[in-house]
């Protein structure tokens, strides 16, 4: 979608001299806080993305999911209710314990495992280890581009030959594109969160090496927030 015309932008905050680490950081405590005072703050519905994306996982012969960016488990529990096994990675210890109760208490302990995992950090799993990647709106969080391009290159790793790569991000397009807080890099903090709002060079960028399937645009909430989902594959 092309981005607004400058005379529409909204008007950003000045920028706070603050350094990435420090930035992720503050949003790690935001996201811990947030969990805590809003318990299952998603619902327990599946999000449309998630749906979508076990659709694409089963036509493809999965049978393990590494959700990224699982919160309080919304997904990730559909995803093991639809027959997955599922690694749930999260920097929140709050909402993984949020969603470790809420498996135990459906009996799908068995189907999930959680792991506490910064996304700026190597994925603690074994190369080709999983058949399928889902990630909805994690890249888009309060990551540098390098950041986000190492971390797409860990997905391909973990990734096996074939497997299956489903993430949605907030692009540029979005009416909080360029409102509040200016950190740099097209990230900007509104209402204490911190968004990475995606163009399609971007999208681009990260799928070098890749097939892409699909780029589909939707919108989600009430703003609407506007978001793409890409599906890629990893070349066989």
């Amino acid at each position: 979608m092309t981005p607004l015309p400058a005379d529409q932008q909204p008007d950003a905050e000045v920028s706070l001299p603050v350094s990435r680490d420090e930035l992720g950081e503050a949003q790690r405590r935001h996201w811990q806080t947030t969990y805590r005072d809003h318990p299952h703050m998603y619902g327990a519905e599946p999000s449309a993305p998630a749906a979508a994306a076990a659709d694409v996982f089963r036509a493809a012969g999965a049978r393990s999911v590494l959700e990224l960016g699982a919160g309080h488990g919304r997904d990730a529990l559909y995803f093991a209710r639809s027959g997955f096994t599922v690694h749930a990675t999260d920097f929140s210890p709050t909402g993984l314990g949020q969603l470790a109760k809420a498996a135990e208490a459906e009996g799908l302990t068995e189907r999930v495992a959680v792991a506490v995992h910064d996304a700026r950090d190597p994925l603690p799993f074994a190369a080709e280890a999983v058949d399928a990647v889902f990630a909805h709106m994690l890249l888009c969080m309060a990551l540098s581009t390098a950041q986000i391009r190492a971390l797409v290159a860990e997905v391909w790793r973990v990734l096996r030959p074939g497997g299956v790569f489903v993430y949605t991000v907030r692009h540029t397009g979005d009416a909080h594109y360029g409102a509040g807080i200016a950190r740099g890099d097209d990230i900007y903090e509104h209402g204490g969160f911190a968004v990475h709002f995606f163009d399609q060079a971007l999208v681009n960028d990260l799928a070098t090496g890749w097939t892409v399937v699909e780029q589909h645009e939707f919108v989600e909430g009430d703003l609407p927030r506007r978001l793409w989902r890409i599906t890629q594959t990893r070349s066989a």
